[in-house]
């Protein structure tokens, strides 16, 4: 099936042929039909499997086929809406719905929070009918009296699942009564939790569902490996593998973002062209890293789960999980950036002793075992060799140079002090010769002030000054008898 035989108008057809996407996936094959006769839908899909078109292209087409009349001279009212968690993914889907309205009139127009307001604002007022927005630009933008969403036709919750892990599914709940309630939902997920389909249920409206290829078959098509290493040798590993991958661009998950900057500094000190990505840093360098990986400045990037879930590099060669997810799902959301679109791809993983209940967590998810490989750096228990060694051997010389029979002199001197000890005439020589002189530095003793018969001893036993003339100190240069 192509898009033409979907009914798909000319002018995105055509947008679509220069993307080069001239057969649908799996996904736009089942939801695109059901979303185009407006119809709830909820879709399963993994990242990676064309979503964004699929809920894109039918939205698009309703829209050309109902054109909302406007007043001369007033701007375009809001009529679709989609909903991402991240910055990065709103962006992507902004720039698809760039690529797909090339050749109609439709405008769109994307907002989220870490970058100054006013260029957003300025948009809304010119107009737009496709809104993309993160769920706290949204409702600030809401409260500032800049959005209105009355006219709002197609509601799309994209990656409801990372929602909420993020914590926006509060958000997403207060924005809910504000929309009309005539209206089409999308629902998309990769992951359907109890608090997800409880949050469907109450959205959605005799659904249509779609649930394209399970956890598991995403990564049957890529190339999964695994090393055991400890926590204190990852890094140094981590850096010899991309010393080998020159000139390919590799992905690197990291837990925390603290993990991802410490990371980016030991291979900047390795001389590893690399930059470091997470919800810390600000949008104009989040946005710069990405653009210097894409355009092939930097071949490797270190991001945390969050920060890459907008990121869709086409052939990426390899991801590499430096730490491995606590949730089986996300490290098939991870190894899913590459063999996309059916190409095939490599996955890494780093795995210590303590992540080992976590990598078998991934291998039931998956059903497959992953490739152990070995590596040529030393066990942590092993000494290394360094200059301390030949320091400490002669240390350990010495001291067996100082024993004799096996024991140590000094247990043998304390042993020997325990003896009774005859005099003879050699000892006593020998004590009185080891007898310490006595200090002669050939001074007079200081002279004392001599008492009068006439002074009287105070109760303190102090003399008391007579009234008589004061005593005479004796001189130091006097002969003393």
């Amino acid at each position: 099936m192509t898009f033409k035989q979907m009914n798909i108008s000319e002018p995105v057809c055509r947008a679509l042929l220069e993307k080069n996407y001239s057969t649908p996936t799996l996904i736009q094959e089942q939801a695109i039909p059901e979303a185009l006769t407006g119809r709830d839908l909820l879709g399963l899909a993994q990242t990676g499997t064309g979503k964004t078109a699929a809920f894109a292209v039918p939205i698009i087409e309703q829209l050309l086929a109902a054109p909302m009349p406007q007043r001369k001279g007033a701007p375009r009212s809001i009529r679709a809406l989609i909903l991402t968690p991240t910055r990065e993914l709103a962006i992507q889907i902004d720039e698809s719905l760039a690529d797909y309205t090339r050749y109609t009139t439709l405008r769109h127009t994307v907002i989220f929070g870490g970058v100054k307001q006013k260029s957003q604002t300025d948009e809304l007022r010119a107009g737009t009918d496709i809104l993309t927005a993160t769920p706290g630009r949204l409702l600030d933008l809401m409260s500032q009296g800049f959005i209105r969403l009355d006219d709002v036709r197609h509601f799309v919750l994209d990656e409801a699942d990372r929602m909420l892990d993020m914590g926006f599914i509060h958000d997403v709940k207060r924005l809910l009564p504000k929309l009309p309630p005539k209206k089409q939902t999308l629902f998309f997920s990769a992951t359907m939790p109890d608090s997800i389909d409880r949050l469907a249920k109450s959205l959605l409206h005799n659904p249509a569902r779609v649930e394209v290829t399970p956890a598991s078959s995403v990564v049957e098509i890529i190339s999964q490996s695994v090393y055991r290493v400890e926590k204190p040798q990852k890094k140094e590993l981590l850096a010899q593998l991309l010393l080998g991958e020159a000139g390919h661009q590799v992905l690197v998950f990291s837990r925390t973002k603290h993990g991802a900057d410490n990371i980016a500094r030991y291979l900047s000190r390795r001389g590893i062209a690399c930059e470091s990505i997470h919800g810390d840093k600000s949008q104009n360098a989040r946005q710069r890293a990405l653009s210097n990986f894409k355009e092939g400045r930097s071949n490797v990037i270190i991001a945390t789960d969050i920060a890459a879930r907008g990121i869709d590099i086409k052939g990426l060669d390899l991801v590499l999980n430096f730490d491995l997810p606590d949730v089986p799902e996300t490290y098939v959301h991870r190894i899913g950036r590459t063999g996309r679109a059916g190409c095939e791809g490599r996955a890494i993983a780093f795995c210590s002793s303590e992540e080992a209940p976590m990598l078998r967590e991934i291998e039931k998810l998956t059903g497959i075992k992953l490739v152990q490989q070995k590596h040529n750096l030393p066990s942590l228990g092993e000494p290394a060799a360094s200059p301390t060694t030949s320091s400490t051997q002669n240390i350990a010389s010495k001291s067996q140079s100082r024993t004799q029979g096996g024991r140590p002199q000094n247990n043998r001197r304390r042993e020997d002090r325990k003896r009774p000890v005859e005099p003879t005439g050699s000892t006593q020589k020998a004590v009185v010769s080891a007898e310490k002189p006595k200090r002669n530095n050939n001074r007079p003793e200081r002279p004392r002030p001599v008492q009068q018969s006439g002074q009287k001893k105070s109760g303190s036993g102090k003399p008391e000054p007579s009234s008589k003339s004061p005593a005479k100190l004796r001189s130091r240069y006097e002969n003393y008898d």
